[in-house]
């Protein structure tokens, strides 16, 4: 960024957006209150182009990454600023969108902001998709507590077998008849709920099967599934929400973008490092985590996981299996060392995910 650059910077809503302009030279900026529609954006950024360049930026938010897409068709530069990463004044109680346009073009100029990756269009609708398939499991998990709580309220326990929801299960709950036309009513909503969002679990789970062949994707996808306890679904929710994993310029960048890492608060002679961080990608930090439990299993080559391995590169598939073995031997030492499971997991998962990095980087 040169010192002759007009710094632009936007504090966007629903409905009105404010934009703080930081010419060179000059140490306040100049705010100005626009519609949030991108047209009009995009016309004002190009009557202050016309007086020298211009470089943009705003915060995410809900608004997405639209108006930084209009912008680049145009070729007009444009930064989405990580939220939780802006500096912020402890003693500083004033909170308007004037204040947060201008505090960011100002931070923006002196280069204490931190730019996000921004996804390709493939890449958000597989991410959105997949986190509607989180949203579709939360409700189904809701109607399922909702039908099972109503039952118990009225002592009806299934006792056929230990495990719930399975054929058998679901044969019983169809067989249940009640003596008032009310609960009759309540149990037949209760059961229909769960069998609409089972439905649009299974419709929307053959949709994501579609999204394996699609670049960028499929080349991660097929990486990414060599490793125990990543399967399809979640070899797709790595490459979809980690996006390209050359932008991270080595493992313990990946490890911190998860929010994998521990805390510290340190001073001194005084070390103290606490849970881990929290930041960054929740989705995808789920979804390694889970995986990461495989791992207290010895090290072992299933006819699935061969299956899955069949075609990749022969480089990812060792590494796939000394990760297994590296992973397996850390979890047995932390656990000898009477850590607690969960915390053994999350080291796992955290170490798991700078082997996928060296996978995704080969």
């Amino acid at each position: 960024m040169t010192k002759s650059t007009t710094i632009i910077a936007f504090d966007q809503h629903a409905a009105t957006t404010v934009a703080a302009i930081l010419l060179p030279g000059h140490r306040t900026p100049a705010l100005h209150s626009l519609t949030s529609e991108s047209p009009t954006i995009l016309r004002f950024v190009e009557r202050v182009r016309r007086q020298g360049p211009v470089q943009c930026c705003y915060e995410a938010g809900p608004c997405g990454f639209e108006l930084q897409r209009a912008f680049a068709a145009q070729q007009i530069p444009c930064d989405v600023i990580a939220p939780s990463l802006i500096p912020r004044r402890p003693g500083d109680r004033i909170k308007t969108d004037r204040r947060d346009a201008g505090q960011l073009a100002v931070l923006y100029r002196a280069g204490a902001l931190t730019a996000i990756h921004i996804p390709t269009d493939q890449e958000e609708a597989a991410r959105d998709l997949l986190r509607c398939r989180e949203d579709i499991r939360a409700d189904l998990l809701r109607a399922r507590h909702r039908l099972s709580k109503f039952l118990l309220r009225h002592g009806r326990r299934f006792t056929a077998t230990k495990r719930a929801w399975t054929k058998r299960h679901a044969a019983w709950l169809q067989a249940q008849r009640w003596p008032l036309a009310a609960l009759e009513q309540t149990h037949r909503a209760y059961l229909r709920a769960v069998d609409e969002a089972l439905g649009r679990l299974q419709a929307v789970d053959a949709e994501l099967r579609d999204l394996l062949s699609i670049e960028p994707l499929r080349a991660r996808v097929e990486r990414l599934r060599c490793f125990r306890g990543i399967d399809d679904l979640t070899a797709l929710t790595i490459a979809a929400e980690l996006g390209d994993a050359r932008r991270f310029p080595s493992a313990p960048r990946v490890m911190a973008f998860t929010g994998l890492v521990p805390s510290e608060h340190s001073s001194g002679t005084k070390q103290a490092r606490g849970a881990i961080t929290k930041t960054g990608n929740a989705h995808l930090r789920r979804v390694l985590v889970e995986s990461a439990w495989q791992y207290r299993h010895h090290p072992f080559l299933g006819r699935a996981l061969r299956l899955r391995q069949r075609g990749a590169p022969t480089a990812v598939i060792d590494q796939a299996w000394h990760a297994q073995q590296r992973l397996h031997r850390r979890y047995r030492r932390l656990a000898a060392r009477g850590k607690p499971k969960q915390h053994i997991v999350t080291a796992i998962a955290r170490e798991l995910s700078g082997f996928l990095w060296a996978a995704l980087t080969q």
